[in-house]
């Protein structure tokens, strides 16, 4: 019964714009998946691998732009040595894994 119904719902000239608006709506998501949100994600993944994986001696750049040098880490936070005798103790969440990148590779 139910085949039935679906059957002549397909048969009509307007029956299969719904089968037609599922397909547009699935792909729509499909698309923002792959171009939005799954880039994001990675992003999320390196950022959080990266701050993991500071260690002593590392050149950072924070979000804020304070360029510096590690000098210890702890579980949250980050003593950055700026210049000589200046330490700065600053959340390993405001370190910038790009700005990061760029600085290190211009040296």
């Amino acid at each position: 019964m139910i085949y039935h119904f679906l059957l002549q719902q397909t048969e009509s000239p307007q029956g299969g714009a719904w089968i037609q608006q599922l397909v547009l709506f699935g792909g729509i998501a499909l698309v923002f998946y792959f171009f939005m949100i799954r880039p994001q994600q990675k992003k999320q993944k390196d950022q959080k691998n990266f701050i993991s994986e500071i260690k002593k001696g590392d050149a950072i750049v924070t979000v804020g732009g304070v360029h510096g040098k590690v000098f210890s880490v702890a579980d949250e936070t980050v003593v950055v040595e700026v210049d000589k005798s200046t330490k700065l103790t600053i959340e390993k969440s405001s370190i910038s894994l790009e700005a990061s990148k760029r600085a290190n590779d211009k040296k």
